[in-house]
């Protein structure tokens, strides 16, 4: 929030600055947190970009800023000073840095939230949607951390967020996916029947033909494909719910590709039909196509096949048209990093139906390996298996897992180290932020026994807190408010669980170097208010991952 502050009061300045000099243009600066070797809070750029502009030295023009910005900013700013070829080191006043600190005090687990911004920002953020033909994978695992995450992240910000998985529950895969399990089945009876190999032989489909055959029905009335969906969805939202991943939503491409209105049409049709009367699809050899090279595809697509099935295309084509129909002004999809040339064909899909294709994001995120002490594991066991989430959840944890899958931006791939995950010590960077908030909860509990210690804010003497570790310590407090807007920005977690280890590792020095409890009454008052903030501050943290915070490890 302190780097809010500062940025905008900048930014007037600035503005005024320019505008003597006889420029209008609005000024890209950046202000940023030097290295840890300069004494400073902020490192600021403007003078170097304005110099350009103007042709002047930039020097010139930073000591000209320095002492305008001393001038106009007298109750934030205690120093501004030249460094390098024009950079401008500011230095916060420290009573702007103790209100910070009141403030997450006060505001505890509202600190850096906003109101809810009803329809203005009504987000559909869509992840998983893994197809309902086997248990969740490890990608799929990673998607749900991303997508979760996110989707508190906004909530957090005043956004009015709903989490949709999109259930394909149509098509081919459907057919192959019963036929699997009734040929298993039949095999349970005794016949003599070959598995075909381009058909799902994972043992999850011996285990759900098992499970129908023990109910002792006739073949004849078992309707294969909805009770394999229904045994695998279960398993999908179970795991999901262990994950600590629960949606708003659950949306069938059935309902809009199969189910009919009055007229006989589908959901698929209409869009398809709509899309033809626009001159966004035209008919060619009895097949249906898209016109999304014009829209920066790299050809045109099928959207209905000559023989009159359509494709998956025309299925998200109708689904993308009722997400906006459903008044939703902000689409978030995540996908897996093979569907990267499915982008521009989407957007393309977005701006043909009339909408403005800017206001789908779509995140992809890259695959995960994993590794046991330095060495890979096979991710494929056997034919049809694989190493699924709930394996890993299972060994690991709940929290280890999510925390691991948020360590990489998603663009990034994603090394996960089994043994490191499971260690109790400060090289796992999830135990080492859960042990710096048990550590803060037990000194809180050693507090209790003091009778002495002030408790009410405006008598606590925070100017007591000026040692270098101390205010390192406030300083990245306040960072969880940059964090937030960083993850906003870039539309990814991953911010929150680097923000989070450093603030761990601050503190961890702070409570080296600092005796807490100390005798002196103010000094440990205001000490025991810091610890309290930094609980504040990590608990916040880890709960928009989906983390626990245990007071005790």
């Amino acid at each position: 929030m302190i780097k809010q502050l500062v940025t905008d009061s900048l930014n007037n300045i600035l503005v005024k600055y320019l505008s003597g000099k006889g420029i209008t243009d609005v000024l890209n600066f950046d202000v940023e947190v030097p290295p840890k070797n300069i004494n400073a809070d902020f490192a600021l750029n403007a003078a170097m970009i304005i110099a350009k502009k103007i042709k002047m030295n930039p020097k010139i023009v930073a000591e000209e800023l320095a002492s305008v910005i001393l001038k106009e900013m007298p109750s934030i700013i205690e120093k501004a000073e030249i460094a390098g070829i024009g950079f401008i080191n500011l230095c916060v006043k420290s009573e702007v840095i103790y209100k910070e600190l009141e403030k997450i005090l006060k505001e505890k687990d509202k600190y850096g939230s906003l109101p809810e911004r009803n329809n203005e920002k009504k987000v559909l953020v869509e992840f998983v949607s893994a197809n309902p033909t086997g248990p969740l994978h490890i990608g799929h695992g990673r998607g749900a951390a991303i997508g979760d995450s996110l989707a508190r992240i906004l909530k957090y910000l005043g956004y009015n967020v709903t989490k949709e998985y999109y259930l394909n529950d149509v098509g081919n895969q459907m057919l192959v996916l019963a036929e699997s399990t009734e040929i298993r089945y039949r095999q349970m009876t005794g016949e003599k029947i070959d598995f075909p190999t381009d058909h799902y032989r994972g043992e999850y489909i011996i285990d759900i033909a098992k499970h129908l055959f023990s109910e002792d029905r006739n073949i004849n009335e078992i309707d294969f494909k909805c009770e394999t969906v229904k045994d695998i969805l279960k398993t999908i939202k179970d795991d999901l719910k262990d994950f600590a991943v629960e949606f708003d939503s659950w949306f069938s491409e059935s309902g809009i590709a199969a189910v009919k209105d009055k007229n006989g049409k589908t959901k698929v049709d209409e869009a398809c039909e709509y899309l033809l009367d626009k001159g966004e699809a035209y008919v060619e050899e009895g097949a249906l196509w898209l016109s999304s090279a014009k829209f920066g595809d790299d050809k045109d697509r099928v959207l209905r096949r000559s023989n009159g099935r359509y494709t998956y295309l025309a299925s998200d084509v109708a689904y993308h048209r009722n997400k906006f129909e459903r008044g939703f002004t902000k689409l978030i999809n995540l996908w897996g990093a093979d569907h990267h040339g499915y982008v521009a064909r989407i957007k393309a899909c977005v701006q043909m139906l009339g909408f403005n294709k800017e206001a789908l994001d779509v995140i992809l995120y890259q695959l995960v390996s994993l590794t046991r002490n330095g060495r890979s594991v096979a991710m494929s066991t056997r034919a049809g298996e694989f190493i699924t989430l709930r394996e890993v959840v299972n060994e690991v944890g709940k929290d280890a897992c999510r925390f691991f899958f948020l360590l990489r931006a998603p663009n990034s791939l994603l090394e996960f180290d089994l043994e490191l995950a499971k260690k109790h010590s400060s090289e796992n960077p999830v135990f080492y932020v859960q042990y710096a908030n048990a550590r803060c909860s037990s000194i809180i509990k050693e507090s209790e026994n003091r009778k002495d210690i002030i408790s009410d804010i405006e008598d606590i003497d925070f100017a007591l807190l000026n040692t270098k570790e101390e205010r390192n310590l406030i300083k990245k407090l306040t960072a969880f408010c940059d964090t937030l807007s960083m993850s906003e920005k870039t539309m990814s977690p991953h911010h929150f669980t680097a923000y989070l280890v450093e603030l761990a590792d601050i503190y961890h020095k702070f409570y080296e170097k600092c005796r807490i409890l100390t005798c002196d009454v103010g000094l440990a008052s205001a000490r025991l208010k810091l610890t309290e903030s930094v609980r504040i501050i990590i608990r916040n943290g880890l709960d928009l991952l989906g983390v626990s915070a245990p007071d005790k490890m």
